[in-house]
């Protein structure tokens, strides 16, 4: 980030910022739309696709960015984006598809839309940033894989907790640490909440009931840390995590966790409810060499007796930072944070309810399942279904609160592009198609 300031002042005072799109204009989209606009010099949203018109336009007026125009081929875009007009359209392909644009951002939150974008992207070129832990945590792998082939950078982002552990992450290795617990902090944790129970917490932050009840059921940490363990190597030490309810700060956690059950895991992901600062991020780690002189300076430096050290930022700013995302990946051909290679953490299907055979799954942040972060081995194993692919898939037979359901407990949608991808992923990395 200490480049990255430098280097857009720099393509404002040349004249040339860097050209982005953003495909979804929701909450989020519209927040990075008005950073864009109002705060980041040498970077410009040159077009806003969604899939209804009123959210794109209404993304660029909050923004207060003004004359946006409507297109509908990718000629039309490109001649906007040539006469500097900023452009909406419902058509997410012809962002993937147009010259002049040198990043696409995707905040769309879905799987299936959002994986053809992406691979759209890709095949033309595009470097990607994905405010999209969902798409990320089902099908990140494969779609990492088509990125390498095509020479481009995807990548997840700065600012929300996936990015910001990743670099801390970074930091603690650069310094000569060896992390072995990455955390995320939440506030509430209840698998059984729904978008009823957040309707008035949606309604007062101007959010979807669905996408807080997400947050509440325990599905969006279980995206956000198996991403960051697929960015890693690490894995769950559990099915659900650890998830400790810890009310005291994260540096007491040094001593909450049994260290040599770390070693023997060689790193995990976790998170803890209630955990000071919230809502913060923490990265707990040994000193690579057990250098004692090393140990004696951290020792000076009130990081206390070690063997394992606490690490933490106190917040996550989310639509703030996710410019240097963009920066990072065009000018420094730098991702925050990919896949490794095959997936380590997956995310799986439970029962949020006694649901009964025929029920149409109504996916993530729903009234009939959440997400639980498993190991990827287990998950496969098992042949369990993935979150990220639930929504739509019609239940074969009655299955109880809780229970973990499998891709014999359900019937997939017919044609879908994730379906497809998910098992390109597996047959990439393991040789083989889990069960279907």
């Amino acid at each position: 980030m200490i480049l990255v300031d430098r280097a857009l002042q720099a393509r404002a005072a040349a004249g040339t910022p860097l050209r982005v799109a953003m495909v979804g204009a929701g909450f989020m989209g519209r927040g990075i739309a008005l950073q864009i606009a109002a705060s980041v010099p040498g970077m410009t949203l040159v077009a806003i696709a969604n899939r209804t018109l009123g959210p794109a336009r209404r993304a660029y007026e909050e923004a207060g960015v003004e004359g946006a125009v409507e297109v509908g081929t990718v000629a039309q875009l490109e001649a906007a984006i040539a006469r500097g007009r900023p452009a909406v359209t419902d058509d997410a392909m012809l962002l993937c598809r147009a010259a002049g644009i040198d990043c696409l951002i995707e905040v769309t939150g879905a799987v299936e839309h959002g994986a053809a974008v992406v691979l759209e992207a890709i095949a033309h070129g595009k470097h990607v940033v994905m405010m999209n832990a969902e798409l990320d945590g089902t099908l990140g792998p494969i779609l990492k894989t088509y990125a390498d082939r095509a020479g481009v950078i995807l990548t997840n982002s700065d600012g929300d907790q996936p990015g910001v552990q990743m670099n801390l992450y970074r930091f603690c290795v650069g310094i000569g640490m060896r992390p072995l617990v990455v955390g995320n902090i939440k506030g509430l944790q209840d698998p059984y909440r729904t978008p009823k129970t957040q309707e008035g917490f949606a309604r007062q932050w101007g959010q979807k009931p669905e996408m807080v009840t997400s947050f509440a059921d325990g599905t969006k940490i279980s995206f956000e840390q198996a991403i960051v363990a697929n960015a890693t190597g690490f894995r769950v030490p559990r099915r659900g995590m650890l998830g400790w309810e810890h009310r005291a700060h994260v540096d007491e956690l040094t001593t909450r966790y049994d260290y040599e059950r770390l070693l023997e895991w060689g790193g995990i992901v976790d998170y803890t409810v209630g955990s000071q600062p919230n809502p913060g991020v923490y990265v707990l780690a040994k000193h690579a060499h057990d250098d004692p002189r090393q140990r004696h300076y951290l020792k000076l430096y009130k990081l206390g007796e070690g063997p394992l050290y606490s690490f933490y930022t106190p917040y996550h700013l989310c639509h703030f930072e996710l410019p240097f995302s963009v920066a990072r990946a065009v000018l420094f051909n730098d991702a925050v944070m990919a896949p490794l290679g095959p997936p380590c953490v997956d995310v799986v299907t439970t029962a949020k309810t006694d649901l009964q055979a025929g029920t149409v799954l109504d996916g993530i942040g729903g009234f009939h399942s959440y997400g639980q972060a498993e190991n990827s081995d287990v998950a496969r194993a098992e042949s369990l279904l993935p979150m990220g692919l639930a929504e739509g898939c019609r239940l074969l037979h009655d299955v109880p609160k809780d229970h973990v359901l499998t891709y014999a407990d359900v019937e997939l949608p017919a044609g879908r592009l994730a379906d497809r991808l998910r098992e390109e992923q597996d047959a990439h990395f393991h040789g083989a198609v889990v069960a279907r």
